[in-house]
């Protein structure tokens, strides 16, 4: 490692440092991951000859600006997917969408909510994206749990649900969208085979955050409705159309998929897609409402809603992907794969739990892209489709960014949407998404040993 790359390296770890103790130092971990982004690639810039090969020394400026771009492409494409997610939520629940899943969901119980809703939120996210099913949950909970500090810790388990049943599902991530996308797994065989172990990450977290929810929720689970005058007008849209709002929003959600498999256009098209026709039909039902609504309906149109979108989480990703990116660019991201290969010897169990850990602190995406890119497909053992490598790395990259909040696109979104604190996080629930991560990768093992 060059003492530039070892400086950006330095960089990263101090900024990330201060993202971590957001809390402590009250700066805004947007504005840390933004300073980040742009000291790292500077600091590329001082010489970034020694990182481009085969470029002519007058051709190198445009060169880096090209990889910026690609990156800011990349990149792009996720925040896109973030605003038109967060957008599509946010219209369903201002309109009632999820009236009906909250009557379902009803209980007193708070053990028995925690439940249901790790339940939904598991078997959501292997639909959805593990990113829209964070938000579509969270905007349930903050009508069934109004004590933030309760709702904190079924935000938490929003958390782990999402992210371990992404793992076991082809769709159901980006990194098992990646390995599932260049055959190195097969939905079958991801389905069989980690079905299990991702069941085994929630169950255990569950039993043991249940010991801190004691008693029956305040009230009776009703809709929190809105105070002062609007109190009574807060529903505009009749049943019909609630129903129709929510299935357009939610079930266009779970068409994304399925819509880039038949384009093969990128995921935030389809959520575009989706956007853009959830807004004309709530254009269309607005004005069939009475005017004396008229108010009210102007607050809850899209053209209002979307000024509610969260810019410091979308400009908190925007800086800390394309730090990552400067470091898979100066070769840190692959050199450590390599490094853990050798440090233990091909144990396939070790690495690709050392590289779950990992994914807890940088993006799961370049860790997994640089594994893909380390170990060619074979025919036959390990590293064949569907082999133990394979499998193992889409668990652990998926299941093991819920040991740090900010280890997944869930954890920074319910950070942002329920302020959770990194250190409250990393005290109350990492050790315990830690051992869910780990009980599960035995859980595998003995599958793949003992069956």
């Amino acid at each position: 490692m060059t003492t530039l790359t070892t400086v950006i390296v330095a960089v990263f770890i101090i900024g990330y440092l201060f993202i971590a103790l957001e809390s402590v130092t009250k700066v805004n971990k947007a504005a840390v991951a933004l300073l980040m982004f742009v000291v790292c690639w500077t600091l590329y810039m001082v010489n970034p000859g020694s990182y481009i090969s085969g470029v002519d020394a007058s051709a190198i400026p445009q060169a880096v600006s090209d990889i910026i771009e690609k990156h800011l492409g990349s990149t792009s494409t996720t925040l896109f997917f973030l605003m038109g997610a967060m957008t599509i939520v946010e219209i369903v629940d201002q309109n009632g969408g999820f009236d009906w899943v909250r009557r379902v969901m009803h209980t007193k119980s708070k053990r028995g909510l925690l439940w249901k809703i790790a339940f939904m939120t598991f078997f959501l996210s292997a639909i959805l994206d593990n990113l829209t099913t964070a938000i579509v949950m969270i905007m349930i909970l903050r009508k069934l749990v109004p004590d933030h500090k309760d709702r904190i810790i079924y935000a938490s388990l929003v958390i782990i649900a999402a992210n371990s049943g992404g793992a076991f599902s082809p769709i159901g991530d980006v990194t098992t969208i990646m390995l599932w996308n260049k055959n190195l797994i097969t939905a079958a065989g991801v389905l069989s085979e980690i079905f299990i172990p991702s069941v085994v990450s929630l169950v255990v977290p569950a039993l043991i955050l249940q010991t801190q929810l004691k008693g029956e929720l305040a009230g009776s689970n009703e809709t929190i409705l809105l105070d002062g005058a609007a109190e009574k007008e807060v529903m505009e849209f009749n049943s019909a159309q609630r129903k129709a709002v929510f299935f357009i929003g939610v079930g266009g959600l779970m068409f994304v998929p399925i819509f880039k498999t038949l384009t093969h256009l990128p995921p935030f098209v389809g959520v575009l897609l989706v956007l853009s026709v959830l807004w004309i039909t709530t254009e269309v039902f607005y004005r069939s409402l009475e005017h004396g609504h008229h108010g009210l309906t102007f607050q809850k149109r899209v053209t209002s809603l979307l000024r509610r979108v969260d810019m410091s989480t979308i400009l908190f990703f925007l800086g800390i992907l394309m730090a990552v990116a400067c470091l898979e660019e100066v070769g840190v991201l692959t050199s450590l794969g390599k490094g853990l290969n050798v440090a233990f010897n091909g144990n396939h169990y070790m690495v690709t739990g050392i590289i779950g850990v990992l994914s807890s602190i940088v993006d799961n995406v370049p860790l997994v892209a640089g594994c893909m890119g380390m170990y060619p497909v074979q025919a036959v053992g390990d590293f064949a489709t569907d082999g133990i490598f394979w499998q193992l790395l889409a668990y652990c990259a998926g299941v093991g960014g819920s040991m740090l909040i900010i280890g997944s696109a869930a954890g920074v979104v319910v950070m942002g949407l329920e302020k959770i604190t990194f250190g409250w996080y990393m005290k109350h629930v990492s050790w315990i998404a830690f051992v869910g991560y780990l009980l599960g990768i035995i859980c595998y093992w003995c599958i793949k040993t003992l069956l």
